[in-house]
């Protein structure tokens, strides 16, 4: 073992020699701050879904009804079209049911999509669940039919878990209210 001991000593007081403490700390904190760093650098996100957020990993959540199409776990979902935020498809709900443990918001702003298997116009309710913080699922942000603040019915911005126990914000469904009357899309 004494062999050992004095090759360690020896390349221990090579190197000591050989550098600084101000170069070790220095070659540390680089070290360091690149391993920070390495987690933000760009990288391919195509397999992200759709352009509006898309269900990220998810595997695709479909009602089996040919009345409503779609990939209930994808921003493109034919109901999406005025969400704003995470859609509890994704979070442990459906597209009309809060997760567990989380409360649907009695207060809601509403929406007119169009369903591509009948070309007709339904009123949507998107009501926020509330409760439990966000679970940042498949974020999904379509304003069209957006209105202006001061008509907070037909706004998504707002935090619409204010009719809840609690105003911490999980995720959005979107649920049919009724058929739109013609020409109101």
């Amino acid at each position: 073992m004494s062999a050992f001991d004095k090759w360690t000593e020896r390349l221990t007081r090579r190197v000591a020699r050989g550098t600084s403490r101000r170069s070790t700390l220095a070659w540390l904190g680089a070290t360091i701050t690149g391993a920070a760093v390495f987690p933000v650098l760009p990288v391919a996100r195509a397999a992200a879904g759709s352009p509006h957020g898309g269900a990220g990993g998810h595997a695709p959540i479909s009602s089996g009804n040919p009345q409503d199409p779609g990939d209930q776990a994808s921003c493109d979902y034919w109901r999406y079209c005025a969400i704003d935020g995470f859609l509890c498809s994704c979070c442990g709900g459906s597209v009309s049911t809060c997760p567990p443990g989380t409360e649907m918001s009695p207060i809601t702003w509403v929406g007119t999509c169009a369903n591509p298997a009948d070309n007709r116009a339904y009123v949507i309710s998107y009501n926020d669940c509330c409760g439990v913080s966000s679970c940042g699922q498949c974020l999904c942000n379509r304003n069209e039919g957006d209105r202006p603040q001061v008509r907070p019915q037909s706004n998504n911005d707002y935090n619409w878990c204010l009719g809840t126990e609690s105003s911490i914000y999980n995720c959005s469904t979107a649920v049919i209210i009724g058929v739109a009357m013609d020409g109101q899309k």
